[in-house]
């Protein structure tokens, strides 16, 4: 963060909490201390009166019959499709930074937020024009929900510490120069102080 870092507007914000669900967060060295920093955050933005989602990664039977066999997402779910079912453990929001009432929730079944979601007409409809993101991986969901976003001509705020990748290089390599291309590229404890600043 730099001195001309932008503050950020907690009404017209909304943090989105990303692919957090049993499976995933299972794949990550450390997840404790990751969920525990995605906790705080959503917290954060409850606090200061801002929007929270939740984005997961799910299918239907019908889903799964209408993937090509040219997806790359389908050949991933081929290997055990039962654990990608909407309604397998595996696929449910971790209930250490669980939902509540109001909040916005979209289950996709590609890798980006927002193409295979209504996504863009919930945020539209609380007059979000920020996003934050936190999410796993970081080479995965939150790499197309920037490219994405910023198509989409949203304020991007990229939570370090609450998005993980199972290779850590990749993770660094994308915060250090990729991100910052398109986003603002922040910590929890300093995105405290520019919702406090806002």
């Amino acid at each position: 963060m730099t001195d001309t870092t932008p503050t950020i507007d907690p009404h017209r914000t909304a943090l989105l909490v990303m692919d957090y669900q049993e499976a995933i967060v299972g794949m990550i060295d450390d997840s404790e201390a990751l969920v525990a920093r995605a906790a705080q955050a959503i917290e954060l933005v409850r606090g200061r009166g801002g929007h929270v989602g939740y984005v997961r990664v799910a299918f239907t039977a019908a889903d799964l019959e209408n993937i090509p066999p040219t997806s790359s997402m389908g050949a991933r779910i081929a290997s055990s499709p039962q654990g990608f079912m909407d309604d397998a453990p595996t696929t449910q929001i971790d209930e250490r930074v669980a939902p509540r009432d109001g909040d916005i929730i979209v289950r996709k079944t590609r890798v980006g937020a927002f193409s295979t979601t209504d996504l863009a007409d919930q945020l539209a409809q609380r007059g979000v024009d920020t996003l934050i993101l936190a999410g796993i991986s970081t080479s995965g969901v939150v790499l197309s929900t920037v490219r994405d976003g910023a198509d989409r001509d949203y304020a991007l705020f990229v939570l370090s510490d609450a998005t993980a990748d199972r290779d850590q290089s990749v993770h660094d390599c994308l915060m250090d120069s990729v991100f910052p291309r398109q986003a603002t590229v922040i910590t929890v404890d300093e995105l405290e102080g520019l919702l406090s600043a806002a």
